[in-house]
């Protein structure tokens, strides 16, 4: 009870260090994904007849056994790459869209993997894969939070008894920025906000099938619960990140604009102020048995955005 205890304490402070950190200047209003500049050269929507995604191989899982097994996957318009960390979902096929999509979308992109850990061996535990979005590359370098960017996405929810038949985490939306490692830290280092999106499985003891959106995280990298989903079909995820290093997060069902009454939580995960933008991703996630599949997720027209002007950037660098 004691050591506890003693963990709580160490979280209350770190928690109150991350308040005075701000102290003495107002956080930024949240600004809705979607704000300002499209960057047209970032992001997909899937309607490219000659769309294809070149698998190169086995999938990295370095993350595991330390094996990128190069080269990378990568699609053919060179919007999305393998993550050499996790690796690549074994299914990543453009699909047509689903009822109740965006009005102008014909296509997606579906996501679903087998095995999820290293390929052909099970590792019995829950792990996930990656797909990244081609953004630093593209751009030709990184967005200052200063600029603040945005990026969002539009995922279908399947039925549920489509769902891989476990309770849990399935499918994520996350974005990669750099922060500093402490207050009085000049060195940065990555991490990942974003949300997670959980299936509540009435067979394992909830009330009713249903899935929770998890949003990692607050100040001392906890998941805080967002919104609940009840029924399948089309919810818009949408981040946006601030010059005061501050997330802030947007979910609403269907497919329109998210607006400010979408706003689900503003917070600085792991008590680190996010200072540079460098990509976003999505997570597949299953119990890596060699026997289920993961849920099938649909997405569509992942976009990023920035609000404020932005000069030309040089690759591998931060403009502030």
């Amino acid at each position: 009870m004691k050591i506890v205890h003693f963990r709580r304490r160490l979280a209350m402070i770190a928690s109150i260090a991350v308040l005075s950190f701000f102290a003495g200047r107002a956080m930024a209003a949240p600004v809705v994904p979607g704000t300002g500049f499209h960057v047209a050269q970032c992001g997909d929507d899937m309607e490219d007849a000659d769309w294809t995604w070149y698998p190169n191989g086995a999938k990295s899982s370095s993350n595991i056994d330390g094996r990128e097994r190069l080269p990378a996957g990568l699609s053919k318009n060179d919007r999305w790459y393998e993550s050499t960390y996790r690796g690549q979902p074994d299914i990543i096929r453009r699909v047509p869209t689903p009822e109740g999509g965006l009005p102008e979308s014909n296509h997606s992109l579906l996501l679903r993997s087998f095995y999820t850990g290293p390929p052909g061996r099970p590792t019995h535990k829950m792990q996930q894969d990656d797909l990244l979005l081609n953004v630093d590359g593209r751009l030709g370098g990184y967005l200052s939070t200063r600029r603040v960017p945005s990026c969002l996405v539009r995922v279908f929810i399947p039925p549920f008894k489509h769902w891989e038949k476990r309770s849990g985490a399935s499918f994520g939306f996350r974005a990669d920025v750099t922060g500093p490692k402490s207050r009085y830290s000049r060195e940065q280092e990555h991490y990942w906000p974003g949300m997670f999106i959980q299936f509540n499985r009435k067979a394992d003891g909830y009330k009713k099938d249903s899935a929770t959106i998890l949003i990692r995280g607050d100040s001392n990298g906890h998941e805080l619960a967002g919104p609940t989903i009840n029924k399948p079909g089309w919810w818009t995820l949408g981040m946006s990140f601030t010059g005061d290093g501050v997330v802030h997060y947007y979910a609403s069902e269907g497919v329109d604009k998210l607006t400010q009454k979408d706003h689900v939580t503003s917070q600085i995960p792991y008590g680190s102020p996010a200072v540079a933008f460098h990509t976003f991703f999505f997570n597949v996630v299953n119990w890596d048995d060699g026997r289920r599949w993961s849920t099938p997720w649909i997405i569509d027209d992942p976009e990023l955005y920035y609000r404020y002007p932005v000069a030309r950037l040089n690759k591998g660098t931060v403009r502030r």
